[in-house]
């Protein structure tokens, strides 16, 4: 893991690496004043769009920052990695669709869990995922 001034960074290839994506993302919400409903949510989707990384990628990154997103102060995780790629980004995103043993539920709890998801994927050139919730007002 790495901590920039303004972002934390963590490598995920292994399992025990979305433990320590979850907690960066705990951490940060919790410093940032979210509620722990929020937290737990936050870093729940953490996990999920990691355990992605794991399973269907190998290798990746996730990096959890405060940033502006229209007009707003959020926190921002982005996972990112090199693997297959999505073919169908919004058959991927419906509950139940899975090209693995999984249960189809991680993009889209992911989504549900966050106030905003995004999802680019080329075939072959790798996924980026970007979720963001809002920073509570008034911190």
């Amino acid at each position: 893991m790495t901590v920039d001034s303004d972002e934390v960074v963590v490598a995920v290839k292994v399992s025990g690496d979305i433990v320590t994506a979850r907690q960066a993302g705990r951490d940060l919400a919790a410093a940032l004043g979210f509620t722990l409903t929020d937290i737990t949510m936050i870093s729940t989707a953490i996990s999920e769009v990691a355990r992605n990384i794991t399973s269907y990628a190998g290798t990746g990154e996730i990096r959890v920052a405060v940033r502006e997103r229209e007009g707003r102060r959020a926190l921002v995780v982005q996972a990112q990695d090199q693997g297959p790629g999505i073919l169908d980004i919004p058959r991927a995103l419906e509950d139940g669709y899975s090209t693995g043993r999984g249960l189809g539920l991680g993009l889209p709890g992911a989504r549900r869990l966050m106030d905003r998801l995004i999802v680019e994927s080329n075939p072959g050139q790798g996924t980026l995922v970007e979720m963001w919730k809002w920073v509570p007002t008034g911190v």
